[in-house]
């Protein structure tokens, strides 16, 4: 049997797990946490225990041990800003994963429990792809505030992945491709690709568009006022901002399944909120087209909410303008990491070191 590879998903809620051999999944679980178990933990680092545990109780009962493995592979969490690529889990890496550096989400268990599963038998832990990666220009980077320049964080492994599926495609080499990619789903980023890096990008915690949880871009001397008007402590605001905004905040709820019967049954302010977010990152996707000066090969919809014929043809009416829109459904994000472990597993691609983000020898 060819080598196989054990790939590791955080979420809110559950962990995903799966494990493929030559990019053919052949397990695959998604463990939900006991309610009790995340009540009790205060920080996402409290639940390490727990979610490792589960992670190795399912893979016992599928009989399948280290002895089996080639690689573990985690997702990448919001750690330091790096180039895209596969890293080897190191010491730096863990070190950030367990501080309050960076931004706190649940994907920074990825590394830990990959490498908590492979360091005892000597198999080779990864993350690829991070939510921090970094590859703009220095122009990109420059905000309207001395002090607070543009970052970039964005569905980085999906988006990649998007790309890189529509270079193998269309039969170019994803260095000659210019492209703008569209991750929507319970959060929303847009990124701008040319010579195989993101250059420029948007996402919806930050300056891009509404999403269904979250707020996406604001007016900043209404956020100002807000965040002094005594309604909100630092907490507070920011959950509303990420969790209760978007669709949530409009319509009380991110089921797009939900919204949709809403507005096939006439539900005007569903259409208009719905239609809104849609505007909001088609506006963003024609910005960002700015960067390669109009001249894009494709348009590229992914996500989970580009299963939604609604959204998909209501952007391609708004940004068809620019060329070609492809559209892949979902967020694809088991595949990726799989497909990036077996890459380095191959020889075909080298690990980066983390944070540098230089390539091993």
């Amino acid at each position: 049997m060819s080598r196989q590879v054990l790939v590791i998903n955080p979420g809110s809620t559950t962990t995903r797990v799966a494990v493929f051999a030559g990019g053919r999944e052949l397990f695959s679980r998604e463990l939900a946490a006991r309610p009790e178990d995340l009540a009790a933990a205060r920080t996402t680092l409290d639940q390490f225990p727990f979610r490792l545990k589960l992670v190795e109780e399912a893979l016992a009962q599928a009989g399948l041990s280290a002895a089996d493995l080639a690689a573990v592979v985690g997702r990448g969490a919001p750690l330091a800003p790096v180039p895209a690529g596969t890293y080897r889990v190191n010491a730096a890496m863990l070190a950030d994963a367990r501080s309050d550096r960076y931004v706190d989400h649940v994907s920074r268990l990825g590394c830990l429990i990959a490498d908590e599963l492979a360091r005892p038998h000597g198999l080779p832990a990864f993350i690829a792809d991070p939510v921090s990666v970094d590859e703009y220009e220095e122009v990109s980077r420059v905000s309207g505030l001395p002090g607070l320049p543009r970052r970039s964080l964005t569905h980085a492994l999906n988006i990649k992945a998007a790309a890189r599926r529509y270079a193998a495609e269309a039969g170019r080499p994803y260095l000659e491709l210019n492209l703008v990619v569209a991750h929507l789903g319970g959060g929303i980023s847009v990124a701008v690709h040319r010579g195989g890096r993101m250059i420029d990008s948007v996402d919806a915690n930050g300056e891009g568009p509404m999403s269904p949880e979250r707020s996406g871009s604001l007016r900043v001397d209404d956020l100002v006022d807000l965040c002094f008007s005594g309604r909100h402590d630092r907490a507070g605001l920011k959950r509303l901002l990420t969790r209760g905004a978007g669709l949530a905040g409009h319509l009380g709820t991110t089921d797009a399944v939900e919204i949709e019967k809403r507005i096939a049954a006439g539900d005007g302010q569903a259409r208009l909120v719905y239609q809104a977010m849609a505007y909001m990152v088609a506006k963003h996707i024609c910005g960002l087209a700015a960067a390669v000066s109009g001249h894009l090969d494709a348009v590229i919809l992914t996500g989970g909410l580009s299963r939604s014929r609604f959204l998909v043809e209501y952007l391609k009416e708004r940004v068809g303008f620019l060329g070609k829109v492809v559209v892949y459904p979902g967020e694809n994000e088991m595949l990726a990491l799989c497909q990036a472990a077996e890459r380095v597993l191959a020889g075909g691609e080298r690990p980066r070191v983390y944070p540098t983000g230089e390539e091993e020898p």
